[in-house]
């Protein structure tokens, strides 16, 4: 048996899979394709989550469509984090090139162009359907750790979040939590020190500055209703087809506290929401993060850490984590020791720090008899990659240079009146799209300051009239005695001492 048949061997004997799988495209041995030699993923492992990595250009997203696109025809749903842009033409089908078919004979697989079920989304005021949560759904320890806050801050949160619940006051976007930090030390300053204790001015001021940083990034337009359900990422279509829900996150490289904020609550929803899948056979739900390296690069320490559990935790309950990324040193060693699937697309050694980073690529991939590892993530191709999956006992497939196949669907973005035309057919963009501002802790509290205040003016002016009676009543009492001690001129003058001892000495006189 030659070193090319042992090797098609052990690739054929890596892809004998039981249940479903999909196929990448097909393997390669000294730059050679082996037509028909399939490297195959097996659907069972799909949420044991995933790495596609390489420098740009070199077919990262177009593998990340590969993969949207056949997860979507088992009818497993997707969600993916488009940061740049280029992934709406899931929609629509590919139009064909001649390298196409050429590279899909070299496979040995047919190329059948095809469109696919698609829900666009936004957090920002981009066309799509709005993604928005309340602030009482993430609750006060989501929140601490969203703004990074002191320990002390966290339990005013807490206080806060306590608060409303005992006076049914709905927490739903920031402006009612904004007006609970000021009212907690403010007008409500002497209820919450009788109820809860003394709360500083000082944290709450620190809180209302993190609260704001988060506000202009776009926050106040994802805080709020109606709330989004993680239950409708999950829709199947008419023929069975898993929807591709495709976020568009273009302008949110500039705004990671609001990607932070975003990434945290949707992790938490779908891991306190969705049921222990067990030993299922398919995955329930599979997300990608395009342009990984940006997040991880501004993640706050929050969502790290929130990631790290995720990603250790969330596979119960069938939903598989994808990151694409350059290299899989952008990758936290923590997750990246959780992926299963790695996709590793060709890396570029224009520098000693490039050398370096190669090699430690190369030593996250399984050994192999067939290839320098190293040597041949520099030398593959576009659309090249080296594969390394899980099998449905949970080993690795042996490492396969892989001739990429290409997507079903158009490799370009919608036109705008396309765009337009799948918005105005969306189901979920009537559902979400309606803004709702209900009487909620804002209102109620303005009310509540705005009843106290009448009560106070009252209060105040009754207390002035009873003043002025007092005072009118004191005024006439002061005039009274005045006049009572007032004497007539002539009665003074008869009744003083001199004139009373003249009568006396006249009277005396007149009876001797």
């Amino acid at each position: 048996m030659t070193n090319s048949d042992k090797f098609i061997k052990d690739i054929a004997e890596g892809n004998t899979f039981k249940g479903d799988y999909i196929t990448l495209g097909a393997a390669m041995l000294d730059g050679e394709t082996k037509t028909n030699a399939y490297v195959n993923v097996p659907l069972k492992t799909m949420n044991r989550h995933g790495l596609i990595a390489g420098a740009t250009g070199t077919g990262k997203t177009k593998t990340l469509q590969v993969l949207a696109e056949n997860l979507s025809e088992k009818g497993v749903p997707v969600l993916l984090m488009d940061i740049k842009g280029d992934l709406s033409g899931l929609a629509k089908p590919s139009p064909g090139h001649p390298k196409i078919d050429e590279r899909h004979e070299k496979i040995g697989l047919p190329f059948d162009p095809k469109s696919f079920p698609v829900e666009i989304m936004t957090l920002s005021e981009q066309d799509g359907v709005r993604l928005r949560a309340t602030i009482s759904e993430f609750g006060p320890v989501l929140i601490s750790r969203i703004l990074g806050v002191t320990e002390t801050q966290a339990g005013i949160i807490s206080v806060i979040f306590k608060y409303c619940d005992d006076n049914k006051l709905p927490l739903l976007d920031l402006k009612d939590f904004k007006k609970m930090l000021q009212y907690a030390t403010n007008e409500g300053k002497k209820e919450f020190e009788e109820a809860y204790g003394r709360i500083s001015t000082a944290s709450t001021g620190a809180i209302l500055r993190k609260l704001i940083e988060i506000e202009q990034q776009g926050g106040d337009l994802f805080f709020g209703e109606t709330s989004f359900d993680t239950q409708d990422l999950l829709r199947i279509d008419e023929n069975g087809r898993g929807y591709i829900n495709i976020i568009r996150l273009t302008d949110i490289q500039d705004r990671p506290k609001l990607f932070s904020t975003f990434m945290l609550s949707l992790l938490a929803e779908i891991y306190s929401t969705f049921p222990e899948q067990g030993d299922s056979g398919r995955p329930e739900l599979i997300m990608f993060i395009d342009e990984a390296h940006l997040i991880f690069n501004e993640a706050s320490d929050a969502l790290l850490n929130q990631i790290e559990s995720i990603v250790k935790l969330i596979r119960s309950k069938g939903v598989g984590l994808y990151f694409v990324t350059q290299n899989p040193t952008d990758v936290p060693e923590a997750v990246l020791g959780q992926l299963g699937l790695k996709v590793q697309h060709a890396l570029r050694a224009f520098t000693a720090k490039d050398r370096k980073a190669i090699k430690l690529t190369a030593q996250n991939y399984p050994d192999t008899d067939y290839y320098d590892t190293a040597e041949v993530l520099t030398s593959l191709g576009i659309g090249e990659a080296l594969v390394s999956a899980l099998n449905e006992k949970g080993k690795p497939t042996p490492l396969a240079a892989t001739m990429m196949r290409a997507p079903m669907s158009r490799m370009d973005i919608l036109t705008e009146s396309e765009l337009s035309a799948l918005l105005a057919q969306s189901q979920l963009a009537r559902k979400y799209n309606k803004e709702v501002d209900r009487e909620s802790a804002y209102e109620m509290l303005n009310e509540k300051i705005k009843q106290a205040e009448a009560e106070e003016a009252q209060q105040k002016a009754k207390e002035e009239k009873e003043a002025l009676k007092r005072a009118e009543s004191k005024r006439k009492s002061h005039s009274t005695r005045r006049r009572s001690n007032r004497q007539n001129p002539i009665v003074k003058v008869l009744s003083s001492p001199t004139v009373i001892r003249s009568v006396l000495g006249i009277l005396t006189k007149m009876l001797k």
